[in-house]
């Protein structure tokens, strides 16, 4: 398929940090992609946690399965808006690799063990911990697969879509490593390629669908409590008026699918409209403007509306709440012990110079099952039965 005039053209990339020659049959973007799929970090995905920890049960979604639905809802919407699908595939695929174990509660617990460091509040490099910018030092530096370079030397427009959210204090240290480069956009404004924007979109789309799945199948919510959702419940209603005799996983797999097509179908539309009144004509040009993917209004805010549900009786459900401080234990407990006995680490993690994001960095690669394993060895104790 040909490409919009706004989508990311890979011949004409800003390139990677180590120069190398083209790939005989594949583009920048398809060789970024393929990097990211051959990765460590990308295997270790599937025993990272979404909502539920690992060992809950086989059939909720992990880092891994995310992933590939955040990829696959972005492949279709690119399609239809011409912009790049092999450069969203890449984002998508590679946007999560930073994560540590146990999801939202393990980066909370190691970003509170780095900021716990030094008079002034702060990791001796300044970091503290978040997880968009550790996927970005992933790809950048901890991968260690070719001979010539750390990290993947992926593109700078797979790098800056990886880069989702960052502070400004990480910003100002990213720009002085690399003046005008993936973080600029935090410091001078403007938004990242039309391809990272969809990604950014997709990820919203798809964690909203599967944490209803997952949410039901683990019996923290039910169809009924879900009817107060109207984002949801107009699916379901439309879905019992064509099949009246739907019930049960049959009724809430038909929902989400039409709630799934139907946000697919808004941003799409939404998008279209925007890239026409903008009249932008280029991949650079797009980056000048504000996000222009993006849902339209109407379904932002019922988007927003599920959002604060499942925050409130999913995420702070208190069986949630209960294993995920346990997850905290685990992290904050591992990250002590590492940072007072290195040995306790692998050899080339405990000599680096910077021991304390040499534990950061040894922890947040650590799957679920892993962390907990290494918990029990160093402690004795059983938090995860």
């Amino acid at each position: 398929m040909s490409l919009a005039p706004y989508a990311s053209d890979p011949a004409r990339s800003r390139g990677r940090r180590h120069p190398e020659p083209p790939a005989p049959t594949r583009t920048d973007y398809q060789r970024d992609r393929d990097r990211v799929i051959h990765s460590t970090a990308f295997r270790r995905l599937v025993y990272k946690t979404q909502v539920f920890l690992n060992h809950e049960g086989d059939l909720f979604r992990t880092r891994l399965t995310h992933s590939l639905e955040v990829a696959q809802l972005g492949r279709s919407i690119a399609r239809s808006l011409g912009l790049n699908e092999d450069l969203v595939e890449a984002i998508a695929l590679a946007h999560d690799l930073g994560h540590t174990p146990f999801g939202h509660a393990g980066q909370d617990a190691l970003h509170a063990a780095l900021q716990a460091l030094g008079p002034d509040g702060r990791a001796p490099d300044g970091w503290g911990f978040e997880h968009n910018l550790q996927s970005l030092r992933v790809v950048d530096e901890l991968e260690e697969r070719y001979p010539a370079f750390d990290g993947l030397n992926l593109s700078f427009e797979t790098r800056e879509g990886i880069l989702k959210h960052c502070s400004r204090h990480n910003a100002e240290r990213l720009e002085r490593l690399e003046p005008g480069g993936v973080a600029a956009r935090f410091l001078r404004g403007g938004a990242p390629s039309l391809e990272a924007q969809l990604c950014n979109l997709a990820d919203e789309i798809a964690y909203n669908a599967h944490d209803i799945d997952d949410g039901v199948r683990s019996g923290l919510l039910s169809l009924e409590q879900l009817e107060s959702v109207e984002l949801f419940d107009h699916y379901r209603r439309q879905a019992l008026r064509e099949h009246s005799q739907l019930q049960g996983r049959r009724l809430l797999f038909e929902s989400i699918r039409r709630m799934l097509s139907d946000q697919v179908y808004d941003v799409i539309a939404a998008t279209r409209g925007r890239l026409r009144d903008s009249g932008v004509a280029s991949a650079d040009e797009a980056r000048t403007q504000a996000a222009l993917v993006a849902f339209s209004d109407a379904m932002r805010e019922r988007s927003r509306a599920l959002k604060a549900f499942l925050f409130r009786n999913l995420y702070r459900h208190p069986q949630v709440v209960e294993t995920t401080g346990r997850a905290r234990q685990v992290i904050g407990d591992l990250f002590t012990r590492y940072l007072a006995e290195p040995g306790e680490m692998p050899e080339a993690h405990g000599q680096r110079r910077h021991i304390e994001r040499a534990v950061a960095d040894y922890i947040a690669g650590m799957t679920d099952r892993f962390a907990i394993r290494e918990h029990e060895r160093l402690f004795g104790s059983v938090l995860f039965p």
